[in-house]
């Protein structure tokens, strides 16, 4: 499994059309094979950062997800929102479980 994870950081003044942005391009995300779990969350002390959070089967179906129509779309529309800071990782994990486990 890989994890994606990382922080956007845009002008805060676009805050509500990223949101929606984002909305729109989990729903499609959450839906493609291979994808456990695809999360952008806004930050609830500054209003101009979000959080990143995808969870993928495998290398495949990551890759596949750049190729989407609506990474497109996604993509050109971040291009507009005053990208200030991008820090995204990805992670390969290789064993999953409760914390502490």
């Amino acid at each position: 499994m890989l994890v994606i994870a990382g922080s956007v950081s845009i002008d805060p003044a676009n805050r509500e059309a990223a949101i929606e942005a984002a909305k729109e391009v989990m729903a499609a995300t959450q839906k493609e094979a291979g994808c456990i779990s695809y999360t952008f969350t806004a930050d609830l002390s500054d209003p101009g950062r979000f959080l990143i959070f995808e969870e993928w089967e495998s290398a495949d179906a990551l890759r596949s997800h750049f190729t989407q129509p609506h990474m497109a779309v996604f993509q050109k529309a971040m291009g507009g929102f005053g990208v200030r800071e991008m820090k995204v990782q990805q992670y390969d994990v290789s064993k999953v479980g409760p914390i502490g486990g």
